[in-house]
């Protein structure tokens, strides 16, 4: 009996020690990690945890064929009707002005639409003629793709600063500066107090070269948008290279100093919108903005505006050969303008210059302009690669012309991605279909990718999220071969979730993973596509069948 109880003595302390050892064991296995790593391996386990009840099914991938030439920005472009007129004028002359949308959109924002209404209220005439002036808001970069590749031609072009001009001046298409200025702004670097004291205590002055010193340095995370696409983007970036080479900012000095600011930028924004959550939510501790949108936004008070680059002044500039009547036209509607009246409505929509700011950046030449954007798109990862994984919805909603449309856009779009990234594709819609297992995108990835794109086929429900889930997890394994490559996923779709996992279900899985997911909606208004692309800082586009390769291509041209 005795010998018993000794056992069963022995037995306990044994399976205490057991209990202990296992308890500090749990109570240590976080000490000396980051919230990140802890986050990251507890989204890992309930991945793992939610895969098991997917029904993913392993698609054999075909070649398909593979064109090096890349479709024309014409062909890519969408009809002009994609971008309606904000003011249609309707006299016997009437001219149509592209504008920068930071003066022909709403509010503040629609300086130019009221001035244009106001001069077509006048009813001025040339030789008997009534006179009017249309307006369409355009972002500039997409305007210069429009009269650079002569997809349709306005009257005139008003963009944010002279650096577009020059680029359609490169593209060899005329184009004249009829006045440098219909209102002054200015590009700007946003700082918060704690960071502009930073910068001003370790470098004397705050200013363009001290932000990007103080970026490379490692001393604060710095952004900026797309300088294909973006006014301040493309300022910001010929700045910082004449920052490192103002006679020649194509040197090898300026790439290797641009390629050490690089470095230490977190992402490149495709839009405003996503930089500025990016810096609400204190990823970017500086970013870039124009005056005009500072001056009009109350929840920016507290950041201090550093002024960098050229003038945002807003020059306006003729489109080919116009006729006597066009020219006479479009002078008018310039003087109109700079009349007393139209200025001080832009001094009450925030126009105006900052402090007597005058630019110190070059007069570099269209040319310069053109290869510094193709720069950017060579340097501006380093040469890291990134993995991405394609999700595309094949769902029944999808059948017919929004698959046929998603076909022609990602092959089309997939030009633009650099051969050195990893890429795979995935599939859903009942079910969840892995296409193309992730592999680098050279010209035999390609091929698999296009021809396994051309065999996607629609059908059944939408199980969204379990796609995502099994994407994520494709892109887990390839970083465990590729640990220095960025990550991403893109998200094609045109309905809500109707099967499998839901939003709440996966959200705290994507934010621990730090994987940002880029959504593109088709003819879609979906809530969740947005809410799951603001997770990691990505962006969400709603784009219809007619501009979602222009669309893709740009987001590509920023992204991969």
């Amino acid at each position: 009996m005795k010998k018993n109880n000794n056992k069963i003595m022995a037995i306990t302390i044994i399976v205490i020690f057991l209990l202990i050892v296992l308890i500090g064991i749990l109570a240590t296995k976080n000490i000396g990690k980051t919230s990140s790593e802890r986050a990251y391996e507890k989204s890992t386990s309930s991945l793992n945890k939610l895969l098991k009840n997917i029904n993913v099914e392993n698609v054999t991938p075909v070649k398909g064929n593979v064109t090096l030439d890349k479709a024309s920005v014409a062909d890519e472009l969408p009809d002009i009707s994609k971008y309606p007129l904000s003011v249609e004028g309707n006299g016997d002359i009437t001219i149509e002005i592209f504008s920068s949308p930071e003066k022909a959109g709403e509010g503040t924002d629609g300086w130019i639409n009221e001035v244009a209404k106001n001069f077509n209220k006048e009813k001025y005439n040339i030789n008997g003629k009534t006179v009017a002036v249309s307006i369409r808001s355009v972002a500039s970069g997409t305007a210069v793709d429009y009269i650079s590749s002569q997809k349709y031609t306005p009257t005139a072009f008003t963009p944010s600063n002279e650096l577009w001009g020059k680029m359609i001046e490169a593209s060899n298409v005329e184009i004249n500066l009829e006045n440098d200025k219909l209102v002054e702004n200015t590009a700007g670097i946003l700082l918060s107090k704690e960071t502009y004291d930073k910068i001003q205590s370790k470098y004397g002055e705050v200013n363009l070269n001290s932000v990007v010193q103080a970026t490379i340095n490692g001393e604060i995370t710095m952004g900026y948008t797309n300088p294909y696409s973006s006014s301040t983007g493309i300022n910001f970036l010929v700045s910082a290279l004449a920052y490192f080479d103002a006679n020649d900012p194509l040197s090898d000095e300026a790439v290797k100093g641009f390629e050490a600011f690089q470095a230490n930028v977190p992402f490149v924004s495709y839009t405003t919108l996503q930089m500025r959550e990016a810096a609400e939510k204190g990823s970017l501790e500086a970013f870039i903005l124009e005056y005009q949108s500072y001056q009009n936004d109350n929840s920016l008070k507290d950041y201090t505006f550093v002024p960098f680059g050229v003038a945002h002044n807003n020059p306006i500039y003729s489109i080919g050969n116009l006729t006597e009547e066009q020219f006479k036209t479009l002078d008018m509607f310039i003087n109109y303008c700079l009349n007393t009246k139209s200025q001080s409505l832009a001094t009450q929509y925030g126009f105006g210059s900052y402090n007597g700011y005058t630019s110190n950046v070059q007069n570099y030449s269209g040319q310069i302009l053109l290869q510094a954007q193709d720069l950017w798109k060579e340097q501006k990862d380093l040469g890291k690669p990134t993995i991405a994984v394609f999700v595309s919805d094949v769902s029944g909603s999808m059948s017919g012309v929004p698959l046929n449309n998603l076909k022609k856009s990602l092959i089309n779009a997939s030009q633009y991605i650099n051969n050195n990234n990893y890429i795979g594709l995935v599939s859903y819609s009942t079910n969840v279909f892995i296409n193309l297992p992730i592999a680098k995108f050279d010209l035999n990835q390609r091929a698999y990718f296009n021809g396994s794109v051309q065999n996607l086929s629609a059908s059944g429900n939408t199980c969204t999220f379990d796609a995502v889930l099994v994407a994520l997890d494709m892109i887990q394994k390839q970083k465990e071969q590729v640990p220095d490559a960025k990550t991403m996923l893109f998200v094609l779709s045109d309905g809500n979730t109707n099967k499998g996992n839901s939003l709440e279900d996966i959200s705290s899985i994507v934010q621990g993973l730090e994987v940002p997911i880029y959504t593109i909606g088709y003819n879609a208004d979906i809530d969740a596509l947005t809410k799951i692309s603001s997770i990691n800082e990505a962006a969400s586009i709603n784009a219809d069948s007619d501009d979602v390769v222009y669309q893709l291509k740009s987001l590509f041209n920023s992204n991969l």
